[in-house]
């Protein structure tokens, strides 16, 4: 029976090094560990390229390998015979491996030796058991099929982002018990990723931002590949990515509008899958675990599927909102707010936004709350639409559309964690309500200069 490279991915996990076997033009054989075989599809793998070593050396003149992997939980062991194609500098797969590398160089105390110079791709010529003891194979915790078509389920009974979102990470837990876990999107600059959704943290830091390139989610976004990590790294900590993040946005050490991201402090296994939607990246489905290798290779394949999924949902969500949103506005009323009144500021140079002394949101989120406010403060109206939010030049939504839903998810679950005086509230498809329980103050601070 042939056996492919997808029946043995357990093997390529990096849990115990692969032995690689090399020939020089002279017959001169050679043997070395390599940190990882990485999974490419069902024909090819990818070996880490770290230091101009005999191994890299003679695939460059003799481009046939053999590798022996063994299975980290059976003790099986197989060969595998190579075709050395290309080595990759940049891109998806070198930026995949580097962060896997970290993770096992900081799990080994190797974090400043082990350094990916490159990903030497192989085709695999074929497969083969060695012959040996092993140990059973573990049952396995899930069938992960079965809880990738109960999560999908979600997408058949929510006709609404913020309804899916919720219900959408309530399914990672229940079906494959991922109890941390986080929903991001994308700017329309493409600059930026914001947290719309999370479950499973003390905080659920909706609003917090990263920049693209910066840490696990980052990366996955910038190369539109999934990310995964299974043991704990300094290099792709949150930490280090709020920082570059911060540095990149010019903010150096003025961090007082930087809503903290979610995450566990001691995360030692992360995957973070694009959501992709017609070839554009929508966000980033993420999730976490404090257990070390917690995510497989089916985990990744079952998340993917799902951010997939996700990024369709979301697509057509908007699309029939288009298409089905009442044309006019609302002509809702409310009476003036009686109490204590608060003063809400408005910087326009980023539109951030403060409600007394505490920062509440930037960006199209504070610009859409100004505009409601400024159009309760004159004709007192309260009841608003998606499509008049598009067409106001005040909030400047870019040409192509910054999912403005997920903005108003953004700042309905902003409001309703920090402030009891306003609030919003979905009234239909495409129709919300502002709700004012106190007296407001709309001070607008220029841009300086």
């Amino acid at each position: 029976m042939t056996i492919t490279v997808d029946a043995i991915r357990a093997c390529l996990e990096g849990v115990i090094p692969s032995t690689v076997a090399t020939c020089a033009p002279d017959g001169t054989p050679n043997i070395s560990y390599v940190s990882q075989v990485h999974y490419v599809d069902s024909a090819h793998v990818a070996l880490t390229f770290q230091f101009f070593n005999k191994t890299h050396k003679n695939v460059l003149a003799n481009p046939r390998a053999a590798v022996l992997a063994i299975d980290p939980q059976s003790a099986a062991r197989f060969q595998l015979e190579l075709e050395y194609l290309r080595t990759e500098t940049e891109g998806p797969l070198f930026e995949s491996m580097k962060a896997k590398l970290a993770g096992i160089a900081s799990h080994t105390g190797m974090a400043g030796v082990f350094r990916l110079l490159g990903s030497d791709v192989y085709r695999v010529l074929g497969v083969t058991p060695v012959p040996g003891r092993k140990l059973p194979s573990p049952t396995p915790r899930r069938n992960l099929l079965a809880s990738l078509r109960a999560c999908s389920q979600v997408f058949e009974r929510s006709a609404d982002l913020s309804v899916l979102l919720e219900h959408l990470l309530a399914a990672l837990e229940a079906q494959f018990d991922i109890r941390h876990a986080m929903v991001l999107m994308l700017d329309a600059p493409g600059e930026r990723l914001y947290t719309v959704a999370s479950r499973g943290y003390p905080q659920s830091g909706v609003g917090s931002e990263i920049a693209l390139g910066c840490g696990v989610i980052g990366v996955a976004a910038q190369q539109k590949s999934p990310i995964r990590i299974m043991h704990m790294t300094a290099e792709y900590s949150y930490g280090r990515a709020i920082r570059e993040s911060a540095e990149r946005a010019g903010m150096g050490g003025h961090l007082e509008t930087a809503i903290p991201l979610p995450g566990l402090a001691d995360s030692r296994s992360q995957l973070a899958a694009p959501i992709v939607a017609a070839g554009r990246v929508l966000g980033v489905l993420y999730v976490e675990s404090p257990e070390d290798q917690r995510f497989s290779y089916d985990d990744e394949d079952a998340l993917v599927a799902l951010a997939g999924q996700l990024g369709l949902a979301m697509r057509a969500m908007q699309e029939t909102e288009d298409t089905h949103e009442p044309a006019g506005t609302l002509a809702g009323r409310q009476p003036l707010a009686k109490g204590a009144p608060v003063t809400v500021r408005h910087f326009a140079a980023d539109d951030s936004v403060f409600i007394g002394d505490d920062y509440l949101i930037k960006g199209v989120a504070g610009a859409i709350l100004c505009k409601l406010l400024a159009d309760y403060a004159r004709d007192g109206r309260t009841e608003f639409t998606n499509r008049e939010l598009r067409l106001d030049p005040r909030i400047r939504l870019p040409d192509l559309s910054d999912n403005l839903e997920a903005r108003l998810i953004l700042l309905h679950r902003r409001l309703a964690e920090r402030s009891g005086a306003l609030l919003l509230e979905k009234t239909g498809r495409g129709r919300f309500r502002l709700c004012v329980n106190r007296p407001v103050q709309l001070v607008e601070v220029p841009r300086p200069g």
